[in-house]
Formats: C-alpha cells, structure tokens, sequence
C-alpha cells in the first residue's frame, strides 16, 4: 500500500482553533449513514448492553522552556516518556547546540543530556531536588498543545478528559474530549457500562509517515494496560451480543494488543501495534473518534476499521463544515464487514 493512498485535501480553515463549548455540542457524523448529529447525543445512538471503552490517561504537563547553562541560549524539551533509571526520553530544540553532558534548567528543574541527539531526541537525567520529579514537572512544565493549534485554553484542564486519572501522555486521547458528566450519566441510566484501559499517548502519534510504502513505516511504541475489569467486561459483552465501543484509535490499539491470542486478556507493556487495511478485529465492533491528519497511521487504522467508504466519510464531513482534529469533532463509525 501507498502511503499516499491514506492522503486527502485538509484545508486549513477546516482545523478547529476553539474548543466546543459544552464539550458535548461537538458534532458526530455517523459514517455509515452519514447522518449529522451532536455527541450528547451518543447514549441514543449505542444499544442497552453495549459497552464503552475509554483512554483514561492524563496528559502530563511535559513541555519546559529553560536555558543551557553555561551560555544562556533558550533551549525546550518535550517529555516524551519514562525510562528505566529515572531517565527520560525527550524532544528537545534547538538540538544542534546540545551534546551528551550539556547542562539545561527548567526554572526548579535541572536536566543533564545523557547522549547526543537523534533526530531531535535526547535521553535525559531529571534532577528536582527534594521534590518528586512528577510533582516538579506539574509545577514548572506547560501543556503540550497539538502543533496546529494557535488558539487559547483559558484552561488547561480543556485539553483533559473529564474521567482523566494517571498522569502519562504528551497528547491527549482526543475522542475523549467530548465526554461530560452528563452524557457519562445518560450512558449509565441506559444500561451502556464503562470501563477504562490505559495507552500512554506520544507525539509521534500525530505525525505523518515518512515511507512510501505503508508496510514499511516503523511503528512508534507506548505504554498501555488493560486491567482484569476491562478484559472481562469485553468478554461479557460480546457473550451476550452486546457491542464494544472504542472511545478513540488509542483503545483500539490497546484492546486489540490484548486480544492478540484471540480474546482480550489483561495485560500491560508496550504495544507498536499498527494496524492497516486487511487487519481483521478481534475486539471491537464501533468506534467514536475525531477526524485525523492525511497520511497518519492513525487515518490508515480509520480506513482499516471502516474500510473503503472512509474516503467518502471524510468528503461529507469536509463539505458539511465538520471541525477537524483535536478540537474538532467526531464520527462514529461501525467496523466494516
């Protein structure tokens, strides 16, 4: 496959600046009617006895602007994850003034480069003093907001979940955003159970692929844990007919990591699962997610889960002023065949 097959025309008037206000009073195109409708609507649109499965990850406050001591020059790092040894893997600019040892300080943070950069990324040592690296990180770091994103948040929290708990992504599973208590309460009252897994969310995520050819693009890897309530709730769902909802391609991936021996089990680890046209599912039956980049892995797994009839999708949403990417709006779609 080409990865220009996955291309489409994203004006940049069609990328949401704003987010919606409620959150639920986003729109949901659903793909296989094409019928417009809003989120807080999605309790109607799902069945007594499905199930929905929601990211809880909670987006760390991963991006620090300092200095290089020493010279003064400004320099920014992007956390990207955890390592073993309290390491940490960043993106890092400028990266050509940075080598292994170079000393950088984030306001009560200091940092030491431990190699020379690749590609923009460094491995680094966290010093906060007395303080937990994690608790210093929240004091001095700023949210990560998408690159394509020139708006305002007169809150942070914005780019959360309502239903966010441990702290571990550079990007939010943005799908999720749209939930309220509200419409979480409407699910509840209509018999439709959640339950929650974990992918810890990366930047490279979002970023289009560099190969011509689809199969050969490496796949980046995250963290991800499907504990023993998710896995068994599948489990009873799909036993008794009901439906597996993903909130977002970041459960998907996590539930079908779990699923790789045929049925979801609990399980934590890495996943750089990429999942392309042909993929068969084993786990999930409808998917709520928001309208992504051309050539991402993440419209490639879309075009796998809803196949050909993505591209007409897409055509409709754009023409009928759909908000597009992580402030945007979303579509549910059911999975093909």
């Amino acid at each position: 496959m080409k990865t220009s097959e996955f291309s489409y025309h994203l004006p940049s008037s069609a990328i949401a600046q704003e987010p919606m206000e409620p959150r639920h009073a986003a729109r949901l195109l659903v793909a296989h009617t094409l019928e417009d409708r809003r989120f807080g609507d999605l309790p109607d649109l799902l069945d007594p006895g499905d199930l929905v499965v929601v990211n809880r990850t909670r987006v760390r406050r991963a991006r620090l602007l300092g200095v290089k001591e020493g010279s003064g020059g400004r320099v920014e790092a992007l956390l990207l994850r955890t390592l073993d040894g309290g390491l940490w893997e960043a993106l890092v600019r400028p990266a050509r003034r940075l080598r292994a040892g170079s000393r950088l300080r984030f306001g009560g943070l200091r940092a030491t480069v431990v190699d020379d950069p690749v590609d923009g990324r460094v491995t680094l040592a966290i010093d906060a003093g007395d303080t937990p690296v994690e608790t210093a990180i929240e004091r001095w770091g700023l949210t990560p907001l998408p690159p394509y994103f020139h708006g305002t948040l007169g809150d942070p929290e914005r780019y959360q979940t309502v239903y966010a708990e441990p702290t571990g992504s550079a990007a939010a599973p943005t799908a999720g955003l749209h939930f309220t208590p509200e419409v979480l309460g409407r699910l509840q009252d209509r018999g439709i159970r959640r339950v929650a897994i974990e992918l810890d969310i990366g930047v490279d995520t979002f970023r289009p692929i560099a190969t011509e050819d689809v199969e050969t693009h490496r796949m980046h890897s995250e963290r991800f844990r499907v504990g023993e309530e998710a896995a068994a709730a599948v489990a009873d769902t799909r036993g008794r007919g009901g439906r597996v909802v993903a909130i977002g391609t970041t459960v998907v991936r996590a539930l079908e990591t779990a699923a790789s021996s045929g049925e979801v089990v609990p399980g934590e680890g890495a996943t750089d699962l990429f999942i392309t046209p042909g993929y068969g599912f084993r786990s999930v039956d409808l998917l709520v997610t928001n309208f992504h980049m051309p050539n991402t892995t993440l419209i490639v797994l879309v075009a796998a889960f809803v196949g050909p009839s993505w591209r007409q999708v897409y055509k409709t949403a754009l023409e009928r002023g759909y908000r597009f990417l992580s402030f945007g709006d979303a579509m549910l779609a059911r999975r093909a065949g």
